[in-house]
């Protein structure tokens, strides 16, 4: 029943991810139709197999460029472009995007600072540039705030805290973090918005007490803060709004697992050249 199936389908889905839904073997398929595939068709079932592999490793993230990249470091040689066709074919898309919202609160009459940064994230070295803001989660608990430190260099997360209320310790314990972690660096320029909680003194008294020199964007402009924006859009795509969390407790696991275990060291990332953000780092402290 199962291989007449897949004969009969042959024009519309792949044979392998037939064979694979209907549990049997693409060997076993071509071997009851009678005749060889051709080499075409072998290689084709091999590449689909891997890009199916690695796009369900990774939840359904990755698009073309990162699978491709993900393959040429398997040693698999194929075009980006082939990769695309064959993900069309097989009906694998990467999940996609959310809308943007502000939520910080920049409505206040608090000291601000200059923005260092006018946009250019790039930075030539690590702790030379860090950027940070903070996001919201819904829970069965209530809402749950993410504050975030990046490292502009690696993009890698340096630094993170969750809390239940939205206040000004929420961001001093997500900067130590990444102080802690980078040895505490000295004259590293710190970005944010203008968020009540990134002008307030205890922020401010814990900048000025590590030499740390603080930049600040816009009010609402969502481009002064890119690189920011673009981790939290891959936060919220790639994970939040596809889970319901019915407790914190659960949202906190969750969100430490995609920051720490598969960010940090699994994702690639485009902005260094697809390289995952804490591989990159160790190779530069190795070089």
């Amino acid at each position: 029943m199962r291989y007449p199936f897949i004969e009969r389908h042959e024009s519309v889905w792949p044979v392998i991810r037939m064979c694979d839904v209907l549990d049997v073997s693409t060997q076993g398929y071509y071997a009851w139709r009678g005749r060889e595939p051709s080499q075409l068709a072998l290689l084709n079932a091999a590449l689909d197999e891997a890009i199916a592999r690695i796009y369900w490793q990774h939840k359904g993230r990755y698009g073309a460029p990162r699978i491709w990249e993900e393959l040429q470091a398997q040693g698999m040689c194929c075009s980006e472009n082939r990769v695309a066709r064959r993900m069309q074919v097989m009906g694998l898309k990467a999940i996609q995007a959310k809308k943007f919202k502000v939520t910080t609160d920049s409505e206040h009459a608090k000291p601000v600072a200059p923005d260092l940064v006018q946009q250019d994230f790039t930075a030539s070295g690590p702790n030379e540039k860090w950027v940070s803001d903070i996001t919201y989660v819904w829970t069965g608990d209530g809402w749950l705030y993410l504050a975030v430190v990046m490292d502009l260099y690696s993009r890698a997360i340096i630094g993170w805290s969750l809390q239940s209320r939205m206040t000004q310790q929420l961001v001093c314990d997500a900067l130590t973090m990444a102080m802690f972690r980078r040895g505490f660096p000295k004259e590293v320029i710190v970005h944010s918005d203008r968020g009540s909680q990134y002008c307030s003194k205890r922020y401010q008294k814990l900048l000025q007490h590590n030499k740390l020199l603080c930049s600040m964007g816009r009010t609402g402009c969502c481009y002064d803060n890119a690189a920011m924006e673009s981790f939290f859009h891959s936060l919220k795509v790639e994970l939040i709004h596809r889970e319901s969390y019915t407790t914190r407790y659960r949202a906190r696991q969750s969100i430490f697992e995609y920051i720490e275990v598969y960010y940090n060291r699994q994702r690639r990332h485009s902005a260094i050249g697809y390289q995952i953000p804490m591989v990159f780092d160790d190779k530069q402290k190795r070089a």
